[in-house]
């Protein structure tokens, strides 16, 4: 007979967190003690393995995208790449069982009625709440989470996988599937070497996409040429980049450019060089105010050029990004740090410091370096 009990687990009172001191440029994180939420009937509480930290993350604390302020919206700890494991269950939960994997992204509710609610644009929802700015996000070790938003993550994909694709790996997916881009299309990714970019270059080889890589270093080329890329072009040995690019795409130039560094934003449309149609996809988010495009319409018209910006993904394409990874088509592409190291972290990630992404182990308190997973 076979035992169908649910998993009990101990819920301490409080957990440790990332906290945020000092909101502002000289911002810095704390591993605190504070205390576990309560969750309400219809949410669950995620106990969190591991969490990715992101640039967002980044913005939030040091509060240059123009939004209030964190500490303004009573949110103490950043973070929305999380991977854990569902410890309780509300009273009026139906379908998640305390033992089920699930992740938190960076919108941790919608409205779930408005016109966005009801098609796969939900994350634009005007009563979304943004997860680690408008509630804690997964720099915490505890996270409640509404039913109706929460992802089940699949067998088969660990949390260091998992915890990216929540936010960095879906992104670039949804990206990439609004550009339209077909098999054999040429796809540039300004910054490559990052976490969002890293698993863009697999997302797209998996697609059936040719992708070429942007940045500099010996380090990223390799990491960017083991992740998929077909070419990488490093800005600093290269006197004109567009024109590599068109050389390498076919003579003509890119099917589309997926921006994931802010400050290609200015050239961006130079990299489409004539392809007719070709599209500059907006990711990366800049502070408030810089790294503007300056559009020629003339040359917008007669070479149908489009600029398009992608925020961050729908529940579904979440879904479908985690289906990569269960098949095997998205790789760890992070470095794993023990929670000792939490403003360590984010102040390499502030200063471009990390290439691919950076994991906080939530199990692992101390630990001397970081753990390649690339």
């Amino acid at each position: 007979m076979t035992d169908t009990k649910e998993p009990v687990f101990h819920i301490p009172k409080t957990c440790k967190a990332g906290v945020v001191v000092n909101e502002g440029p000289n911002f810095h994180v704390e591993v605190q003690d504070v205390p576990v939420p309560e969750i309400q009937p219809n949410e669950v509480l995620i106990k969190m393995n591991s969490t990715g930290v992101c640039l967002s993350d980044i913005h939030f604390m040091m509060n240059d995208w123009g939004v209030p302020k964190m500490s303004e919206l009573g949110t103490r700890c950043a973070g929305h790449e999380g991977a854990g494991v569902i410890v309780k269950v509300g009273s009026n939960v139906k379908t998640l069982k305390p033992g089920m994997r699930a992740g938190i992204k960076p919108v941790i509710d919608t409205c779930g009625t408005c016109e966005l609610c009801r098609t796969d644009k939900e994350s634009y929802c005007a009563n979304a709440v943004v997860t680690g700015l408008m509630a804690d996000g997964s720099f915490k070790q505890y996270v409640a989470s509404p039913e109706r938003y929460t992802t089940v993550i699949p067998d088969g994909v660990s949390d260091y996988i998992a915890g990216p694709i929540m936010c960095s790996a879906s992104t670039i997916y949804t990206s990439i599937k609004e550009s339209g881009l077909q098999p054999g299309d040429w796809a540039v990714f300004p910054g490559a070497g990052g976490g969002v970019g890293m698993q863009g270059l697999q997302l797209a080889k998996a697609m059936g996409i040719r992708p070429v890589a942007i940045d500099t270093g010996a380090e990223k080329k390799k990491l960017c040429m083991e992740n998929g890329a077909e070419h990488f072009i490093d800005f600093k040995e290269v006197s004109d980049v567009a024109e590599e690019i068109v050389k390498i795409c076919d003579g003509i130039g890119a099917h589309a450019v997926f921006v994931t560094a802010v400050q290609a934003y200015p050239q961006s449309v130079t990299y489409l060089g004539g392809r007719i149609g070709g599209k500059v996809m907006c990711v990366g988010l800049p502070p408030a105010g810089k790294h503007h495009i300056d559009l020629d319409p003339l040359h917008m018209c007669f070479k149908k050029h489009s600029i398009q910006g992608t925020l961050v993904s729908p529940m579904c394409d979440v879904d479908k990004t985690l289906q990569f990874a269960q098949r095997g088509l998205l790789k760890p592409i992070c470095t794993v740090y023990p929670l000792s190291q939490f403003n360590e972290v984010v102040q390499k990630l502030k200063n471009g410091q990390i290439a691919g992404r950076a994991v906080i182990d939530f199990n692992t308190p101390s630990e001397v370096g970081g753990r390649s997973k690339l």
